[in-house]
């Protein structure tokens, strides 16, 4: 009977899971207990007696007759119009998604392909682009913002969204060219394509696990931002997470603090859904990405 030297031992593995146990409790426990207290009232989830009414309940009971309410919800969904903070990230979110990549695709393939040394330069200058704080830009655009009367609308934000992240959809997507042969570019030529047609019909459909992985990056990168957002654009035309904040405000009023809850919960709850989703088509696109 061959031996099986490389097994590894019980304690090792033991060890392992458990480390997993405990690294997903810590990491989880703050979205489980917010979601947990976004269904109680104020009185319980910020008590100042202890952790154990909001477990138990006991003044969402007293003030609602149920052990959860739906009350945080409503108020911030109905009452606080927070479905056209939603509608604003949806607006910005796309905008941001297809631009970056419609022009990051044509500039990285055609980078990818040349054989100029100005390509490298080029890759150098975006990534320092990018190393420059966001903030540190956005001040550049307000004036011409201003004079333009443009300021204040999301397609203006997902403009800015857009040429900061720009440069790293530039390099992952350059990244992933860089994996596909010259000689399906060289096939489709000699067939009588275009550039173009050689890029649009032969090379795209081959780099649709990149462009899924980059599309997320970016989608992330425009969901979840605070900053642009919050500078450029007007009270009314907010997205989520900048509202978020309006919520809470400089003085406290009584619901409010849950309607921020609720709404970190609204914003938290679709990533946690579509990360898991989109997992193995990340992780294949990433591994293409560090292969090439």
């Amino acid at each position: 009977m061959p031996l099986n030297f490389h097994r590894t031992p019980r304690a090792i593995l033991f060890a392992a899971a458990a480390f997993m146990v405990v690294w997903l409790l810590i990491a989880g426990f703050p979205f489980v207990w917010t979601l947990w207290g976004s269904f109680k009232v104020e009185g319980d989830f910020f008590s100042y007696q202890g952790w154990i009414d909001a477990v138990a309940g006991r003044n969402t009971l007293a003030q609602t007759g149920h052990l959860v309410t739906l009350g945080a919800y409503r108020g911030v969904w109905i009452e606080e119009q927070f479905w056209k903070a939603a509608l604003h990230t949806s607006i910005v979110t796309i905008a941001v998604v297809m631009v970056s990549l419609s022009f990051g695709s044509l500039g990285a393939y055609a980078l990818a392909r040349s054989g100029h040394r100005y390509a490298y330069w080029i890759l150098v200058a975006a990534l320092v682009f990018r190393a420059i704080p966001g903030i540190a830009l956005i001040s550049g655009y307000l004036l011409p913002f201003f004079r333009l009367n443009v300021w204040g609308y999301p397609p203006t934000a997902a403009l800015v969204l857009v040429a900061l992240n720009q440069p790293f959809t530039l390099w992952l997507l350059h990244s992933f060219f860089l994996t596909i042969p010259r000689d399906l570019d060289e096939s489709a030529l000699v067939d009588g394509c275009t550039r173009f047609q050689a890029f649009r019909l032969v090379i795209m459909p081959v780099m649709w696990p990149g462009v899924v992985t980059t599309g997320i990056f970016s989608f992330l990168t425009a969901y979840s931002d605070f900053v642009v957002c919050s500078m450029l654009l007007s009270d009314r035309n907010q997205t989520m997470v900048p509202r978020i904040v309006a919520f809470l405000g400089t003085t406290q009023e009584t619901g409010r603090p849950m309607y921020a809850v609720a709404a970190v919960v609204s914003v938290t709850l679709p990533l946690f859904v579509l990360i898991p989703f989109f997992q193995k088509r990340i992780v294949n696109g990433l591994a293409g990405a560090v292969k090439g």
